[in-house]
């Protein structure tokens, strides 16, 4: 068995979508984009109806990847994503078929970012991580503690924000952005500042170095 990082992830509140059509449409895109930029060990698709999930060689990898699905459907669309460190068996290889302790852990890690939903202090978080039992592997408490304040930034983002944070991310200047919403520099600079957006991109950094 081969230890990678797991990616679970589910639609919230999708069976209340108006159009699941266009949710499924927009969830395919999303996934396509992650795996075209970041290239998973097993490629990200979807399980059943509003479930996905994907395998990556590092734990940072994954998170970024849960950070960019959530880009590419919000505001429209929000999903909740748990991240498990450890082996995986594949059973099957065409269908690809996996199980094993990583799974297992990303499971635990998106019911217990469920949970968090229900409480007014944690409302915001969207992603945890766990460590497979017996399983050695970056630490959990420091993980969630940067997805805590990653995820709680991230929900005070408008709409346009978001779109600022997407070009950041993609390496575009303040200057490219705002030729791109055609606005000026000075709003795309306040924007920044004023919803913590240079403090995402370098949380999205640093949590990518994880091995």
């Amino acid at each position: 068995m081969t230890s990678v990082a797991a990616l679970l992830g589910d639609v919230v509140g999708s069976r209340r979508a108006a159009d699941r059509a266009a949710v499924h449409r927009a969830l395919v895109g999303a996934l396509e984009s992650a795996n075209a930029e970041l290239r998973p060990t097993t490629p990200l698709w979807i399980t059943a109806g509003d479930e996905f999930q994907g395998g990556f060689a590092t734990v940072g990898a994954a998170l970024r990847a849960s950070l960019r699905i959530r880009l590419a459907l919000a505001p429209d669309v929000d999903v909740r994503q748990g991240v498990g460190w450890g082996p995986v068996t594949v059973l099957a290889a065409e269908p690809r078929v996996e199980d094993g302790p990583a799974w297992w852990a990303a499971r635990a890690a998106i019911e217990e970012v469920e949970t968090a939903q229900g409480k007014a202090a944690s409302r915001g978080l969207r992603t945890a991580y766990r460590l497979a039992d017996g399983t050695a592997g970056p630490d959990p408490a420091a993980v969630n503690a940067a997805l805590v304040a990653r995820d709680e930034i991230l929900a005070g983002v408008d709409e346009r924000g978001l779109s600022v944070l997407g070009a950041m991310l993609a390496g575009m200047s303040q200057q490219q952005i705002a030729d791109r919403l055609r606005v000026s520099p000075s709003a795309v600079s306040q924007r920044v500042r004023r919803q913590g957006l240079a403090a995402l991109v370098t949380v999205d950094q640093l949590l990518g170095e994880v091995t």
